[in-house]
Formats: structure tokens, C-alpha cells, sequence
């Protein structure tokens, strides 16, 4: 197990038995080990299932829309029910200057962000919350010595799921270091903003500090516990941390001017996950939607997929479950907004990604979908963000309208959020400007009023200065 010893800032030590940052060559050897054991769900027609087929197609139609309004250059989308997949399919291309570049759902791979948080961290949690490993109410300094002092000493594994832990919503960690032993100091000396347990704020450097709490107790470092437990026991054979070069021409690019000087693909967008080395409790996981899909159906079998039990039913209830406001453990709920739509039902969790990903699921009716795009991959709609957000709510909402097998079909819109594309492209407000035959009549009446004075008065020594003045009006002009 690694010690955490020494003084945040000075001298301060993060002793690993292994390396955090592992060789390119073994990044090559893993990423090739996890390619050989891809698995996909079995695919059914809607009608099979209880969906409208027809329903479904208004995905096609919203996903396309952020496409063409310039939000994205292209999507995977995969919509699940009861065990098998309905509608998987690409959109678009990877990058918008290369239009050959096709998404396939199957095999472009897109840094998913803060999904990473879940299919990730709380998921690694979850199992070692299983094994009786950790215990949701201990404070995290039990397991975390230097995270600790004065109110630190109260944050709890809880409050950190829940993201009331008391940590500011992050911290540019990446502008003091890019190693990744002095980043993860960094963040274990983070100071709280407010006492733990009050407050609801969404926090990176709290998803952060769980990852360092699994690899403590797990006793190596997050990814690779993640590939023994999650990633190959599920066969989700594309979804890992640091994918390997030899990926990168189907790997959707992110941000093209970021502060490392160089467009980014292939290495995690965010910042801070960088300096830590590519790994971190917030960010870091790059995957297809074809892998994601077995992850839902996991959670929705209750922690068990094709005779491998990840985690126990009772362990997925409890941490799927609300538990202070919107938030469950680790996970978000669908309450109408951040994403998940209107329709999906009150037991639904799922969680969105700041480079344009989602995924949400709903128990209740037995099914998931995936959203997963690069919206973050230079824009050309003026308001990416908007874009994202109404077309995560579309495609929820067409998917659950395309439930018919229940007590109640509910109504189709006429119109989704994507066809009326509100705030999408705002045209900018052009402020009024003055009449040009009006200011040459004000300049006019101007000098014809100076010079009837002139007749009446001599000019005089302040004429210099009155001069200046009317130069500077012009100019002001």
C-alpha cells in the first residue's frame, strides 16, 4: 500500500510500490491486451422491445441538427432496452476538416470527461465498498493522512460523492506542476471553501481525492484496478486511461488552442488530469459507445453482465439513489434538467461530460442511452454549450417517448429543443447609429453659427484653445 507522508508543499512525498507514470511501452502492451476482448450488446429491432421505431427516428433528426448549427462535427449514439441495443449508430465525422473520418459507434474512441468520474472512481468505490474496504462515513484523513486540519478532518467518503465535501469546484493545478506525484499533492492540500455537509458544489477536486483514496486501499494505481476489475471482466475492451499512439486516427480530437501549445488528440483534454499524468478521479477515460452500453447494462442487471458480478445489487441501489438534493453517490439524477430530459423516471441516474458526453439510465423501464460527441472540438455554432445541452434532452426525451409498452404512450411533440434551436446561434444586436445627414447638418449649423460671431466679435487668444476642443468632439465622434 503507498505511504502519504511529509508536508503538503515542502518536501511532501506520495510513495508508490509501482510507477504512476507507466511506460509508453506498456501503455501499448495494455491497450492491445483490452482491444482483443471487445464485446458489444446483442442488437433488436424497437418493435422487439416495445419501442416505435418511428419514434426513434426524431433522434436521428435532433442529433443531426447540432451537426449542421455547428456544434459538434459528429455523434455516437446508442439506445438500449431490456438487455439489447435499438439504435446504435454514427453521425458526422470526427473532426469537422476531415469529413471521411466517420464516427462508428463501435470503434471511435472519445475522451469522455466527467463520465470518467463514474464509469470510473465511483465505480472502483462501489466495489470496494462491496469488499467492506471502505466505509462511506470515515473520514477520508483515515485513509488519506495528509488530507487533513482543522475542518479536513470531517470530510467524509460521503461527502465527497456527493460532492458536499466543502472543496472549491477546482484549481488550476496544472499552472504550479506537471508531475504527477507534486499535482497530487497539490490537491491534498487543497484548503475547504465552506464547513463539510452544507452545500452542494459540484467539485473535480473531490472525484480527484476518491481517486487517490481507491488506489491507497485497492494498493495500485486507479487505471489498472479499473482494467482488472470493470474494463476486462466486462469485455469493454476500448476504455482506458493514456490510449496508446497507434489509436489516435480514430480518437476524436478535443480542444485545438489549449494551454499546452498544441491541438490535443489522444491525450485527455482537462488540465489538470494532464499534469497528473493522464489519470485522474475526474477525468481521464477514453471509450467508444459500444463499451459504455455494456457499462449501463451492467448497472441496469444490478451490477452483473454475461455471468461476471462487478458489484452487488444492493450496492448499485444505494449509490444510485438520491442522497442530497439532485445528487446521488457519485452519480447525478435525472430531475429535468443537466441533460436528462423530461420523461425519464424518477429512479433514473446517469451523469454528462464537459466534452460533450452523456449517459443516462432508467430502471424503471429497463434501458440507457449514450451520447458522445467532441463539441468542445472547434465550434462553429456560437453557443456550443447550448447546443449540447438541448440535444442531450432531445435525445432522452425521443427515447423514452419511444416507449410504448407501457400503461400510458405519452404524446410526441411537434417540435423538440434542437428544431426550434433557441440560443443556438444568436444574431448579435446592432445598436442604431446616427443619421450621416444629420451630423453634417449639426457640423453645418455648427460653423454657421461660429462664423456669424466671428463677424460680430474679434477673435481673441482663447480662439486656440476653443479650436482644440472642437477637435477633440470630432474625433470623440
Amino acid at each position: 500500500m503507498p505511504l502519504l507522508c511529509g508536508t503538503p508543499g515542502a518536501g511532501y512525498q506520495y510513495e508508490y510500490p509501482w510507477d504512476p507514470r507507466s511506460k509508453p511501452l506498456l501503455r501499448i502492451i495494455v491497450t492491445a491486451l483490452a482491444l482483443t476482448r471487445a464485446d458489444s450488446l446483442p442488437a433488436r429491432s424497437p418493435h422487439s422491445v416495445g419501442m416505435s421505431g418511428a419514434r426513434l427516428e426524431a433522434i436521428e433528426r435532433v442529433v443531426k441538427r447540432g451537426i449542421s448549427a455547428g456544434g459538434y462535427p459528429g455523434a455516437a449514439v446508442i439506445v438500449g432496452r431490456k438487455g439489447s441495443t435499438v439504435l446504435e449508430e454514427g453521425f458526422g465525422s470526427l473532426e469537422w476538416n476531415d469529413p471521411e473520418e466517420r464516427v462508428d459507434p463501435h470503434r471511435s474512441l472519445y475522451d469522455i470527461a466527467s463520465l470518467s468520474k463514474v464509469v470510473g472512481t465511483t465505480t472502483a468505490l462501489m466495489i470496494l465498498f462491496d469488499e467492506k474496504k471502505i466505509d462511506l462515513d470515515t473520514p477520508v484523513i483515515r485513509y488519506l493522512p495528509t488530507f487533513g486540519g482543522g475542518l479536513k478532518n470531517d470530510v467524509t467518503i460521503r461527502h465527497l460523492l456527493t460532492h458536499t465535501s466543502g472543496l472549491p469546484p477546482g484549481r488550476d493545478i496544472w499552472r504550479l506542476t506537471h508531475d504527477p506525484v507534486a499535482a497530487r499533492a497539490a490537491i491534498l492540500a487543497t484548503p475547504l471553501d465552506y464547513p463539510p455537509g452544507q452545500r452542494y458544489v459540484y467539485s473535480d477536486l473531490g472525484a480527484d481525492v476518491l481517486g487517490l483514496v481507491v488506489e491507497v486501499v485497492a494498493g495500485e494505481t486507479l487505471d489498472h484496478f479499473l482494467q482488472r476489475r470493470v474494463f476486462g471482466p466486462l469485455g469493454m475492451g476500448q476504455s482506458f486511461y493514456r490510449p496508446a499512439d497507434s489509436l489516435k486516427y480514430r480518437i476524436a480530437p478535443t480542444e485545438i488552442s489549449p494551454p499546452r501549445g498544441y491541438p490535443i488528440r489522444g491525450e485527455v483534454h482537462d488540465e489538470n488530469a494532464y499534469a497528473m499524468g493522464g489519470v485522474a478521479g475526474h477525468a481521464g477515460i477514453f471509450s467508444t459507445a459500444s463499451d459504455l452500453a455494456l457499462f449501463a447494462q451492467m448497472m441496469l442487471n444490478g451490477g452483473e453482465y454475461n455471468g461476471v458480478q462487478i458489484m452487488s445489487k444492493e450496492t448499485v441501489d444505494l449509490f444510485t439513489r438520491r442522497a442530497f438534493g439532485h445528487r446521488a453517490l457519485g452519480w447525478d439524477t435525472a430531475d429535468g434538467n443537466f441533460g436528462s430530459g423530461r420523461y425519464l423516471g424518477s429512479n433514473a441516474y446517469g451523469h454528462t461530460g464537459f466534452t460533450g458526453t452523456s449517459i443516462w439510465i432508467d430502471p424503471d423501464r429497463q434501458m440507457f442511452m449514450i451520447l458522445l460527441t467532441n463539441r468542445i472540438h472547434a465550434a462553429r455554432a456560437k453557443r456550443p454549450a447550448k447546443v449540447i445541452s438541448d440535444v442531450r434532452s432531445d435525445l432522452s426525451d425521443a427515447a423514452v417517448l419511444a416507449v410504448m409498452d407501457g400503461d400510458e404512450t405519452l404524446a410526441m411533440p411537434t417540435r423538440f429543443r434542437a428544431d426550434r434551436e433557441i440560443g443556438w446561434n444568436p444574431v448579435a444586436r446592432r445598436h442604431p447609429r446616427r443619421h450621416v445627414a444629420s451630423r453634417h447638418h449639426k457640423t453645418t449649423t455648427h460653423s454657421a453659427k461660429r462664423s456669424k460671431s466671428s463677424k460680430k466679435k474679434p477673435v481673441k487668444h482663447h480662439a486656440k484653445k476653443s479650436s482644440v476642443h472642437s477637435t477633440k468632439a470630432s474625433r470623440a465622434e
